[in-house]
């Protein structure tokens, strides 16, 4: 693993499966990857035990980064996004304001790098889906400041 990377276990499901044999029991590994530079990276990984489903969504999201802009620590604006049954709006915030969100939020915003936002969760409790659309929010940031 990369010193540089940061690791976050979001959740852990244990899932079983009806077999003639008995129950076949797994677990579902969510986990967000960030190198606190503006890169991010959410992965899901299943297998018959944990530690084996943590490296699988770990090497997944690392594969599927993403660039996030920062702005003065915060993000250039507003984003309000629906994925499913979650609602999440993320805002900017000033410098030294801190991270002003709820737990699923949190954890990809911090292995993002970004320190100051305003954030509310809407819709659903569910864990996977608010992680899922703020994924999708900070993958709709661009920056427009190109032309220089």
């Amino acid at each position: 693993m990369n010193e540089e990377f940061v690791e976050k276990v979001i959740q852990v499901n244990r899932v079983s499966k009806k077999t003639t044999g008995g129950n076949k029991i797994g677990f579902s590994v969510l986990v967000v990857v960030g190198d606190k530079k503006g890169q991010v990276g959410v992965g899901l990984g299943k297998s018959a035990d944990v530690s084996s489903a943590i490296k699988k969504a770990s090497s997944y999201a690392r594969k599927h980064l993403i660039s996030v802009p920062i702005r003065n620590t915060s993000i250039p604006y507003e984003v309000r996004i629906k994925k499913g049954a979650a609602k999440i709006i993320i805002k900017p915030a000033p410098p030294g304001t801190g991270i002003r969100a709820g737990g699923a939020v949190r954890a990809v915003v911090e292995a993002c790098g970004i320190r100051d936002i305003v954030s509310k969760i809407l819709g659903t409790d569910n864990q996977a889906s608010n992680v899922y659309a703020t994924f999708e929010a900070l993958k709709r940031l661009h920056t427009y400041d190109t032309a220089k």
